[in-house]
């Protein structure tokens, strides 16, 4: 019963889709209030009053919050860039400097990278989604077959590269969690899991590379407004500077209203309009993550995370058993919470001492934890990052899944990794 709340939303989210012949019709954000409400009827031994308390301190837990700071702020520097000309700027630079058969497998590189430097998928597809859209409108016009050249093909390539740094990165929350809750250094977490998910970029790249072979883009003839390019090469040059996303963003923002200003593409009062319209379309995306986070604390509550488990752990005889388990239980926390750092907090202390009894390597525990995590946060529809994406690019979630090519692969690497005891030497 506790996990029933999960099953209505999935329910009446696909029921709802099928009966009417098109994922894109149905709000998410309906489907959770419809299994909010639920959740909330169904909570027992409890006065109204205190399952409200329950559901508000789901919505305001901390995490959740942070995330929709990053939403509101990449909302209006997505719009205020694409105000002033900076998102075309871009695209005219990035098919000039990468040739058509190599662009999807640059886009998906510089995603790895960017993600890596800032240590969070959202801001990466914060930055990058925008830009992916306008090259898929031009990649259209260059290829000549016509496949990988939509949207949501692009947007997935966003999607991938975003998760490569969030499952990696120093000052990701996943790696922080995943290292703490095992106790091992990230340093070592780091040697170990990127001999696991490292092939699969690698495939990945080559992919994407063998993809491009049909694409012939035709350069863009305007020159090239270096000044509108500004932002995002600050946004870049502090995220290396590992300077906090939400202050990078801020920045960014400031810099677009400069340029805008200087550039006569608007005025004072335009460029609060543009921040406003910027943080409008992202009204969506933040009640869907505060329904979420409060329907979820209801089902931690009432004993949904212990059941699920219970039910894993019972039965297991072997290392591989162990680790299996322990991907299964993240993998399930995370559809349940749809928040990757969150579902390593709830199961990492079961997965210590899975990893204990079991003699497990912390290091690789930590690695699964943190890689299966990304996987499953990686392909939910309803995600904070597939949200995003698609909220900033104007397609639907569903859309993009059917070309996520490097969780896929992701997650037979780790599957390899586990059934065939690999990485064998982890130092």
């Amino acid at each position: 019963m506790a996990l029933s709340p999960l099953l209505v939303f999935l329910g009446v989210y696909l029921a709802s889709s099928l009966i009417a012949h098109d994922f894109y019709r149905i709000p998410v954000s309906v489907a959770f209030l419809i299994a909010s409400i639920y959740g909330l009827i169904i909570c027992k031994g409890r006065t109204f009053e205190e399952r409200l308390g329950i559901f508000s301190e789901g919505a305001a837990n901390k995490t959740i919050l942070l995330m929709i700071w990053i939403f509101i702020m990449a909302g209006a520097f997505a719009e205020t860039a694409k105000d002033i000309g900076a998102i075309n700027a871009t695209v005219n630079l990035a098919m000039k400097v990468l040739p058509g058969k190599l662009i999807y497998a640059g886009l998906f590189l510089a995603a790895c990278f960017i993600s890596m430097a800032i240590g969070t998928s959202v801001g990466t597809i914060a930055a990058l989604a925008p830009i992916a859209a306008g090259v898929a409108e031009e990649m259209a016009l260059g290829s000549s077959t016509g496949f990988g050249t939509d949207a949501p093909f692009i947007m997935a390539i966003i999607v991938g590269g975003a998760f490569f740094g969030d499952n990696l990165s120093f000052i990701s929350d996943t790696t922080i969690a995943a290292t703490r809750t095992q106790e091992c250094s990230m340093a070592d977490k780091f040697k170990v899991n990127i001999r696991i998910v490292g092939p699969a970029a690698i495939i990945v790249t080559i992919l994407y590379i063998l993809i491009g072979s049909s694409v012939s883009a035709t350069p863009q003839s305007e020159p090239i407004e270096w000044v509108l390019l500004i932002p995002y090469f600050l946004v870049i040059a502090l995220a290396l500077s590992r300077v906090n996303v939400i202050a990078v963003l801020a920045i960014g923002i400031a810099l677009n209203g400069t340029i805008g200003m200087i550039q006569g593409n608007f005025v004072w009062n335009g460029f609060l309009e543009s921040i406003g319209r910027g943080i409008s379309g992202m009204g969506d995306l933040i009640i869907v993550t505060l329904l979420a986070g409060g329907m979820l604390e209801l089902i931690k509550v009432n004993g949904g995370m212990d059941y699920i488990v219970g039910l894993m752990t019972k039965r297991i005889r072997s290392k591989r058993g162990a680790e299996f388990s322990i991907s299964a239980l993240v993998s399930i926390a995370n559809l349940c919470t749809a928040n990757n750092t969150i579902a390593i907090i709830s199961i990492g202390r079961i997965a210590r001492d899975i990893s204990l009894r079991f003699g497990l390597d912390s290091r690789k525990t930590a690695s699964i934890l943190d890689t299966f995590s990304c996987l499953i946060q990686g392909i939910i529809p309803y995600g904070a990052q597939m949200l995003m994406a698609a909220s900033l690019s104007g397609i639907s979630a569903i859309s993009i899944m059917g070309y996520l090519y490097y969780p896929v692969v992701v997650g037979l690497c780790a599957v390899c990794a586990i059934v065939f005891r690999l990485p064998r030497k982890y130092s």
